[in-house]
C-alpha cells in the first residue's frame, strides 16, 4: 500500500516518511494467466524505510534521479538491511543494485535470501574481483554454489535475482543465471540487502512466490484471454493485419523460431536468436517476428536503449488474436532510455499498431513520452512510466499531420501508474495526456498519476487541431502533481490534477468515481473546455487553488465532493444537491477523506484507496 501525506502550505498534515512499500512494483507482478503472489516490494519513493532493520552500517533514503536506498560505510566489515518473514519458505527476491565504491580487494555488494540470522543466507554478490557469485554463508564458512565472471563497474545498476525452491537456489544477474546448485542449509528466512566493505545504492525491491511461477524449461501459456475488461473491440483494426510474423530486419535468425508462438526476450538477448527460453532474442527482433495471438516474455531486468522501441501502424493482432507484450511472471522488465537526449523526436516505446496488450513493464527516463500510443483497441495494463522528460504516457498520432482518422480510439489503460516525468523547463510533462490528436473511445480506469512537474491528466485541445475524442477516466487517483517526489518543483507547470480542455473547444469528457489530492493547482479544471462533460461521484481534497474549477460550458454535476479547499470552488454547469462543493466549511462527507493517503492495486486490478487507513475508493 502507497502511503502519502501532503507536503503543502496550510500543513494539515504531518510529511510522512514511514511507508517504503509502493505499489509501483505491484503492477509487474502478475502476467497472463500465471500469477505470482507478491509478498513485499519497495521502491524508497516515500522516503522511508518501514518494515526494515538494519545490522551495520549508514543506511537512508537519498535521491539519485529517483529516491534509492544507500549504504556508504566503506569501513563495515557486513552491512545488512532486513526485512520480510523468517517464515517465507519458496520465493524470489530481487532488486536493482548499484556499487559505489569498493574498500579494497574481495570486497562485495549483493542481496540475500532465506536469512536466519545476521551470519546465515543464501547470498548472490557483486565482488570487486569482477565475479558475480551465488554464496552459502554460515558464519565465515562461504560455500560458492555458482560464479561467473563479470565486469562490475561503479556507478552503473544491476538487476539481481535469487529464486529458492526446496533445496534448489538459483542467481541471477540481468537476467542472465550465473549459478545454481542444491543445498538444504534453509528452509526459509527473511531476504537482506548486503555489502561488506563496500558502498552501493538499492532500488525496486521486490518478493515474489514461486508457487505459480511456470518452470522455465516449460513454455508459458499464451493463449488466456485477458484478465480484465477490454476496450471496445467492434471497430476493425486500421490496417489487415498480417498474416505472417516476418523475419527480424537487422539479421535472420540462426535456429527455428519457437514453436507454440511464443517469444522470449532477455537483456542479453540477441537479434538471430530464436527465442526461446535459454536463447532469447531482442525486443526489437520479437516485436516483428510475433504473430496475432502471440506472446512476446520479457524477462527482468534493465533494458537500455538510446533509440526509439517502435510497434508499426502495420503490426497488429485481431480482436480475438491480441498480440501480447508482457512481463514474464514475477519478474520485472525495466525499458530504460536514459542514453537519449531530451528531444521531442526521443520517445521510448512507441505503439503504432493495433490490438496489442502490453503488461507489467516499466519504461523510464526517455528524451520525450515514455509510451506514445497511437494505435487503436490497444491494453495497457500494469505498466509504470516514470522519470521521462515528457509525458509519462500520451495518447497522440503516431505521424505529424495523420489525420483524424488515424489518431488513436478505443484503448484501454488500465491499473497502472505514471510518476516523476519532467522536462527540462517544467512546463509539459504529465502523467497521463490523452491530448492534442486523441480519437474516440479511450478510457482510463484504475490509474494513478502522481508527483508529475504539470498535471496528473492532460486532455488538452487547440484551435488548429480541433477537438478530441471523447475521454472517460474513472475509478482513478490524481496527488501531488506539480511537485516531484524528493520535493523539488521546476519552471511552470500548471500542476492540476485532471486538466480538462483547452482554448474555448467543447468535448464532453466522462470523468466519473476519480480522486484528486493535494495537487499544486486545482483538482479538476474545465481549462475552457465549454463543452457538457459528465462530472460525477470525484472526490478533490486538499488543492492549493480550487478543487473543483468550472468556470465556463454546460457540464453536469452529480456526486462530487470537495473538501479543504483554499478558497471557494467555482462550478458553472447543471448542478444538484447531491453534490457538496466547498462552502467554507467541511460538509458531513469531508470527515472520511483524513488522515495519510494510502493506495494499492487490488489483485484483479482495482485501485483501492484510503485515508487513515479507511478505505474510501468512490
Amino acid at each position: 500500500m502507497q502511503s502519502r501525506t501532503r507536503r503543502r502550505r496550510r500543513g494539515l498534515l504531518a510529511t510522512l516518511g514511514a511507508s517504503a512499500v509502493t505499489a509501483t512494483l505491484v503492477l509487474a507482478a502478475t502476467s497472463g494467466n500465471a500469477h505470482a503472489a507478491t509478498l513485499f516490494q519497495a521502491d524508497f519513493e516515500s522516503g522511508g524505510t518501514s518494515g526494515w532493520s538494519k545490522s551495520g552500517g549508514s543506511w537512508e533514503v537519498v535521491s539519485d534521479g529517483s529516491q534509492v536506498l544507500r549504504q556508504d560505510k566503506t569501513s563495515s566489515n557486513l552491512a545488512r538491511f532486513f526485512a520480510g518473514s523468517t517464515s517465507w519458505t519458496d520465493y524470489q527476491m530481487q532488486a536493482r543494485v548499484k556499487p559505489l565504491s569498493f574498500n579494497g580487494s574481495d570486497r562485495f555488494v549483493g542481496i540475500a535470501a532465506r536469512v536466519t540470522s545476521n551470519t546465515k543466507m543464501y547470498r548472490l554478490a557483486l565482488t570487486s574481483s569482477n565475479r558475480a557469485e551465488l554464496q552459502v554463508v554460515n558464519g565465515s564458512q562461504i560455500t560458492v554454489l555458482g560464479s561467473t565472471a563479470l565486469s562490475v563497474a561503479t556507478g552503473t545498476w544491476y538487476t539481481l535475482r535469487i529464486e529458492s525452491s526446496g533445496s534448489t537456489i538459483h542467481g541471477y544477474v540481468d537476467g542472465s543465471q550465473i549459478g545454481s546448485g542444491s543445498d538444504a542449509s534453509y528452509d526459509s528466512g527473511r531476504i537482506a540487502l548486503v555489502t561488506g566493505y563496500a558502498g552501493a545504492s538499492y532500488d525496486d525491491v521486490r518478493v515474489d512466490t514461486l508457487g505459480s511461477i511456470p518452470d522455465p524449461t516449460t513454455p508459458a501459456p499464451t493463449t488466456a484471454p485477458p484478465t480484465t475488461t477490454p476496450p471496445p473491440t467492434t471497430a476493425p483494426p486500421t490496417t489487415a493485419p498480417p498474416t505472417t510474423a516476418p523475419p527480424p530486419t537487422t539479421a535472420p535468425p540462426t535456429s527455428p523460431p519457437p514453436s507454440g508462438d511464443t517469444l522470449y526476450v532477455a537483456p542479453n538477448g540477441s537479434d538471430g536468436a530464436s527465442g526461446t527460453v535459454s536463447n532469447p532474442t531482442t525486443l526489437t527482433s520479437a516485436i516483428t517476428r510475433i504473430a496475432p495471438g502471440g506472446t512476446i516474455y520479457l524477462r527482468g531486468g534493465t533494458y537500455r536503449y538510446s533509440q526509439t522501441i517502435t510497434i508499426g501502424q502495420d503490426n497488429n493482432g485481431t480482436s480475438g488474436a491480441r498480440k501480447k507484450l508482457y512481463a514474464y511472471p514475477g519478474e520485472t522488465p525495466i525499458l530504460n532510455f536514459s542514453a537519449q537526449s531530451e528531444d521531442s523526436a526521443n520517445r521510448g516505446l512507441a505503439i503504432g499498431g493495433s490490438y496489442w496488450h502490453v503488461h507489467g513493464i516499466i519504461v523510464e527516463r526517455a528524451g520525450d513520452n515514455g509510451i506514445l500510443l497511437a494505435g487503436n483497441h490497444n491494453i495497457i495494463e500494469r505498466v509504470v512510466t516514470r522519470h521521462n522528460r515528457d509525458s509519462g504516457l500520451q495518447l497522440s498520432r503516431l505521424i505529424a499531420g495523420a489525420p483524424r482518422d488515424q489518431w488513436p480510439s478505443n484503448n484501454l489503460v488500465l491499473s497502472s501508474v505514471s510518476h516523476d516525468n519532467v522536462d527540462s523547463d517544467g512546463e509539459d510533462a504529465d502523467g497521463f495526456a490523452p491530448k492534442l490528436t486523441v480519437g474516440s473511445g479511450n478510457v482510463f480506469r484504475y490509474t494513478v498519476a502522481h508527483n508529475n512537474i504539470d498535471d496528473g491528466y492532460d486532455l488538452y485541445t487547440k484551435s488548429d487541431t480541433g477537438p478530441i475524442g471523447a475521454v472517460t477516466i474513472e475509478y482513478s487517483l490524481a496527488y501531488e502533481n506539480g511537485t516531484l517526489s524528493d520535493g523539488s518543483q521546476a519552471g511552470n507547470g500548471d500542476r492540476n490534477g485532471y486538466k480538462l480542455g483547452g482554448e474555448d473547444i467543447g468535448v464532453d469528457h466522462t470523468i466519473r468515481s476519480n480522486i484528486a489530492y493535494g495537487n499544486g493547482k486545482h483538482g479538476f479544471t474545465y481549462n475552457r473546455n465549454l463543452g457538457a462533460m459528465t462530472v460525477s461521484n470525484n472526490v478533490s481534497i486538499g488543492n492549493e487553488e480550487r478543487n473543483f474549477n468550472f468556470d465556463g460550458g454546460s457540464s453536469v454535476f452529480r456526486g462530487n465532493t470537495s473538501c479543504d479547499s483554499g478558497s471557494t470552488d467555482r462550478i458553472i454547469g447543471n448542478s444538484d444537491s447531491s453534490n457538496q462543493f466547498w462552502s467554507g466549511s467541511n460538509g458531513s462527507r469531508c470527515s472520511t477523506y483524513s488522515g495519510s493517503l494510502g493506495w494499492s492495486f487490488a489483485s484483479d486490478g482495482r485501485l483501492v484507496v484510503t485515508f487513515g487507513g479507511r478505505v474510501v475508493t468512490p
